[in-house]
């Protein structure tokens, strides 16, 4: 069954390394529908606005509410998540008792030009997902060190071995949501 996927990029920039492995991911993806949910123009959550909200809020939360699982592919900033990441999942789990992320299986991988791939934000991110009550894919970990010839000129993933390994968190995400969905079910 094909299973829509919210993906949340955690960067704005153009060229994005994060956008791009979210790319090459869909790519790898063939029984999981990507729909890119952008975040860049969203308000700044303010309570006072949640009687009359936005119409970015309104929208941002029908995307997030009609999938059936979210991806969030995310770099570091300051050993943290983006704060238009956070901003997004502050909008998403508002007003109290309507959050869009609630049971939603979720997955979080982190990419960045360094050794450590991101890991502070992936962690920072997974405790923010305990508390919105989204069931968290825990391996394989994805912390994604990301050098100059991680893709190709096409934005495929260049290297072999890299690709399985990004092939295999994409199979064990596809896994992770039929058994939660499955779980929730019932």
């Amino acid at each position: 069954m094909l299973r829509t996927v919210a993906v949340l990029v955690g960067s704005l920039r153009k060229e994005s390394i994060n956008r791009k492995l979210a790319k090459a991911m869909a790519a790898l993806a063939p029984n999981l529908k990507f729909d890119f949910v952008e975040i860049g123009s969203l308000p700044l959550y303010n309570q006072d606005l949640d009687a009359a909200p936005p119409k970015e809020w309104a929208s941002f939360r029908e995307e997030v509410k009609k999938a059936d699982a979210v991806l969030f592919v995310t770099p570091e900033d300051n050993r943290s998540v983006p704060g238009v990441l956070k901003n997004a999942i502050d909008v998403g789990s508002r007003p109290y008792g309507s959050s869009v992320w609630d049971k939603k299986p979720a997955a979080v991988v982190s990419a960045s030009g360094s050794a450590m791939g991101g890991f502070g934000a992936n962690h920072h991110l997974r405790q923010s997902l305990v508390f919105l009550n989204m069931p968290a894919m825990q391996q394989p970990e994805a912390y994604i060190n990301i050098g100059d010839k991680f893709f190709d000129a096409e934005g495929k993933i260049a290297e072999e071995g890299k690709r399985a390994y990004i092939q295999k968190i994409v199979d064990a995400f596809a896994a992770w949501i039929e058994t939660q969905l499955h779980t929730h079910a019932h």
